[in-house]
């Protein structure tokens, strides 16, 4: 399936669009959630603005197909119970490799791919109630990768 055929059928689960339309429901429940407090949390009795993954997966395919990276990034906000903002990737030529960013409420999910040497880097890092580590079991199964390697990161912990 294309991206134009994406975004002409949307995506009927109330999930937002890529980048180049707005949700406004979903903007407005970011906003609400950005009122309520400051989504710091405690992960492992460590208080911090959130975790952050760095994946590193070796030997991986279908890093070439933008479709469908944006599909397992989509898969990842789900799993992770994260709040898609919008989506932007792009792809570059003639080696096929895509760099993007889901850009989240509780932050983001970033991805670079080198399809050339099988290999992606992505960062994940959310806030809130938020499960980071949820995205890598979706990503093993998305790009069926040899080797996983995760490093995790409490960022803006408190004295």
């Amino acid at each position: 399936m294309s991206r134009n055929t994406l975004l002409q059928l949307g995506t009927g689960l109330g999930e937002p669009s890529t980048s180049r339309t707005k949700d406004n429901q979903v903007v407005a429940n970011a906003n609400a959630i950005e009122q309520h407090d400051d989504r710091f949390v405690q992960r492992n009795g460590v208080v911090c603005a959130g975790t952050h993954l760095i994946i590193d997966l070796y030997d991986a395919q279908r890093l070439d197909e933008i479709d469908y990276i944006e599909t397992v990034l989509r898969r990842c906000v789900i799993a992770s119970g994260a709040t898609l903002l919008h989506i932007h990737l792009h792809h570059f030529q003639p080696n096929g490799g895509v760099s993007g960013v889901a850009v989240l409420a509780e932050s983001h999910i970033s991805i670079h791919s080198w399809p050339e040497r099988r290999y992606a880097a992505l960062d994940v890092f959310m806030c809130g109630d938020a499960r980071p580590e949820a995205c890598v079991p979706v990503l093993r199964e998305a790009f069926s990768p040899k080797r996983v390697a995760v490093s995790e990161i409490f960022r803006g912990q408190r004295a």
